[in-house]
């Protein structure tokens, strides 16, 4: 099935035999994930009923989706500046600094980048996506707090179902840079190891037989006085993936004291990771769409301090759009 067109807030089509949530995913277009969302939040009907991801259908019942999200009162506008890589009529991508919490939590009601983007949208008389969740408003993927660098927020519910299938689908193509402690065991590398939560810390992520699909390539930028700089290429999006990863080969980032990196150089005390490039298809055109993000000040002088560096660094923060072909 097609994608749902613009403005579309609710589709209604006889679904396939099945897995409520494969046949929901079928009949809007979005991925397994996503469609298992929406059914927890009881945005799916099936013949006027609500019903779990894991039932089953004949075949034939009408399915009733609703994808747009109506707005949550509790969610207030923030007027918190946000720097832009990137912005059309459809999306943007920001250029996230470290410190600042994504989404509305226990202990960060307020000041979060969802806060941000209400408030900027109403500035502008734009909308966000909703259809990922009211709490979401636009966001497609996430980075934690101290983690900084480049993020795609949709305008609207179709670009937000493009961009979520293009992360679902694996085609959005994102590098990392992160300073480790340590020297990698070869220039380049694949690591193919599953990530789950850690049972001896249930605050940390860690390989662990059971856990989840889990595949991180990266190559060495420079290396020395007992340090290494890493280009990271995530191919799966689990939680803590990278930090996860590099602990697991004897690689902790520099300032991750939860997975054992310690102050890094230059008194650096949040993790050296930062998303430096992205690229993925434009939603309004499909055309090609790369943006990029040099290293903030402090990731920057940490770097100096250690005495590395590359010519593969991106400079200063933007984007380019290519043809559609």
């Amino acid at each position: 099935m097609s994608a749902p067109l613009a403005g579309d807030r609710v589709v209604e089509q006889p679904g396939p035999p099945g897995r409520v949530d494969l046949a929901v995913a079928s009949v809007a277009g979005i991925s397994r994930a996503h469609a298992q969302r929406l059914v927890g939040d009881g945005r799916v009907l099936v013949e006027g009923r609500r019903v779990r991801s894991s039932d089953r259908l004949r075949g034939g019942e009408l399915i009733r989706v609703e994808l747009s999200a109506p707005p949550d009162p509790t969610l207030q506008p923030e007027s918190i500046p946000l720097r832009l890589a990137y912005e059309d009529e459809a999306m943007l991508i920001l250029d996230k600094p470290a410190g600042l919490v994504v989404h509305p939590s226990a202990g960060h009601s307020s000041g979060t980048l969802v806060n941000a983007l209400l408030g900027r949208a109403r500035q502008s008389g734009e909308r966000l996506g909703s259809i990922a969740g009211v709490e979401r408003a636009g966001i497609v993927h996430r980075l934690d707090r101290d983690t900084s660098g480049l993020m795609v927020v949709a305008k609207t519910d179709a670009a937000q179902a493009s961009l979520m299938r293009q992360f679902a689908l694996r085609t959005v193509e994102k590098e990392y840079l992160a300073l480790v402690r340590g020297a990698a065991p070869a220039t380049q590398g694949r690591i193919e190891a599953p990530v789950g939560r850690d049972p001896r810390d249930r605050q940390r992520m860690a390989v662990v037989a059971g856990g989840r699909e889990a595949v991180t390539e990266y190559d060495v930028l420079d290396a020395g006085n007992g340090h290494s700089l890493l280009a990271l290429h995530p191919l799966t999006g689990r939680t803590h993936q990278i930090r996860a990863h590099l602990t697991y080969l004897g690689l902790p980032i520099v300032g991750d004291s939860r997975y054992g990196g310690g102050i890094g150089p230059g008194g650096l005390t949040r993790q050296f990771l930062h998303a430096a490039r992205l690229r993925l298809a434009r939603p309004v055109d499909g055309s090609p769409l790369e943006a990029w993000s040099a290293l903030p000040a402090d990731l920057a002088g940490s770097l100096a301090a250690v005495g590395l560096g590359s010519e593969r660094l991106p400079q200063g923060v933007g984007a380019r759009a290519g043809e559609s072909g």
